[in-house]
């Protein structure tokens, strides 16, 4: 349990921990390529620690080095060992789902699992293109959940139109697409995140990239890179919306990733007339960075849909506290994925927000909400739900009374630190 209380300013400087999606892949691919890959800037949340503990138990030495610092030992495409137990993701999405794309290629049987969150989300989106591709997968309820079971090996190349734009299921084909006999295509309704992509490409894998269209190439010699990791912008996103709405308020983020494809969040944000402004533009590797300086704004309502919303799928619930804060009516709809998330995150953070005293309309697909409204305050639970309980606790700090977030422990999944940093920017 953590109690937020209403601040009067935010001022200073921070930086965010490192990107949780590019974090999981780092080590992912270096454990598949020959050499020592270094990675600097890594994620010690739960979820990323899964995926190093999933990467060991399949035989691969990965040493921390430093504070966010790893070495990891690949010894390429094939060298990966059959499991002595079970693999446990934890709570990640990312983890079982980028996993099981890399174990369909491999020539032995495994077995996937995961929390009580886990084994309710849906897994059917990946064991049917990774079952086309060849792969023998299995799972609870005719594989719709985990547990999965995987015996891999001998897979063909195909072309898959996804229903669904996900950048998981996406890099689950593309990654045993490096396994298959020939090449392989996803063809997504939308463009989600590009981070495999971007990645796979520094490590030498042959892809081509076309809008909404991405092919692999298979059986490459991956070789080991020097990654180095920028800050996470699904982090930022929370200190972004915080300065926005907290009187007086001006902050700087420095080294926050910048990828086109992660930042439909600060788009809708300057779109709402939000004051941001983007310094010292720059590279990690494939990925772009810059600084981010934020101040108190009068923001207005905005209607988000259609491609703009699987590039800010993780912030919709802090949006709708930002929605709060708008000037006019607020609306998200083709929203339905925030539904098969940790939680279901419409109905998750409609019953939070009218917790502490908000008006929220629930959509089948997304929310309404008309500002600008009082915060009231009060209790609630994040569900087990790590980005409901961060966007509750920037709500708190414009709250009449304070807000009680309880299962506040959830948010260590993906910022171990998150309300060390706040209060660093508490005036």
């Amino acid at each position: 349990m953590y109690t937020v209380h209403s601040i009067s300013s935010l001022s200073g400087s921070i930086q965010v921990p490192g990107d949780k999606s590019i974090s999981h892949r780092a080590v992912m691919f270096g454990s598949i390529a020959k050499g020592i890959t270094e990675i600097n800037g890594f994620l010690n949340g739960e979820d990323c620690l899964h995926t190093i503990k999933v990467f060991q138990q399949l035989g691969v030495n990965i040493e921390r080095t430093g504070e966010t610092s790893y070495k990891v030992n690949g010894k390429g495409l094939y060298s990966l060992k059959e499991p002595q137990d079970v693999l446990y993701v934890g709570n990640s999405g990312t983890t079982i789902r980028l996993t099981a794309g890399i174990l369909s290629g491999q020539p032995f049987y495994s077995v996937l699992t995961g929390d009580s969150s886990i084994i309710r989300r849906p897994m059917k989106r990946v064991i049917e293109p990774l079952s086309m591709m060849g792969a023998k997968i299995d799972g609870k309820e005719n594989g719709r959940f985990a547990p999965l079971t995987i015996r891999g090996g001998h897979l063909q190349g195909i072309t898959y139109e996804s229903p669904v734009a996900s950048a998981q299921v996406k890099s689950a084909i593309l990654l045993a697409g490096l396994y298959a006999d020939g090449k392989t295509t996803v063809i997504e309704p939308y463009r989600s995140r590009d981070h495999s992509e971007r990645l796979l490409a520094q490590f030498g894998a042959k892809l081509e990239v076309q809008d909404d269209r991405v092919t692999i190439f298979p059986k490459p010699d991956l070789e080991a890179q020097l990654v180095q990791i920028p800050g996470d912008f699904s982090s930022a996103a929370y200190f972004i919306a915080a300065a926005l709405i907290v009187p007086n308020s001006r902050i700087e983020i420095k080294n926050v990733g910048m990828n086109e494809t992660r930042i439909g969040f600060l788009e809708v944000v300057k779109k709402m007339n939000g004051k941001v402004e983007i310094t010292d533009i720059r590279s990690f590797g494939q990925e772009p960075v810059a600084n981010l300086i934020i101040e108190t704004s009068s923001l207005t309502g905005i209607e988000i849909s259609g491609e703009m919303i699987p590039r800010l799928i993780d912030e919709l619930p802090l949006l709708a506290v930002l929605a709060t804060q708008a000037e006019g009516l607020t609306k998200v709809t083709d929203a339905k994925e925030l539904r098969v998330k940790e939680t279901d995150r419409i109905k998750t953070i409609s019953v939070a927000l009218r917790n502490v005293g908000v008006e929220i309309e629930e959509l089948v697909d997304g929310f309404v909400i008309k500002g600008k409204q009082k915060i009231y305050g009060g209790q609630i639970s994040t569900e087990g739900d790590h980005r409901i309980g961060m966007a509750m606790a920037i709500a708190g700090l414009i709250a009449e009374t304070p807000i009680i977030i309880h299962q506040s422990e959830a948010i260590h999944v993906s910022y171990p630190q998150f309300f060390v940093d706040l209060n660093r920017l508490i005036k």
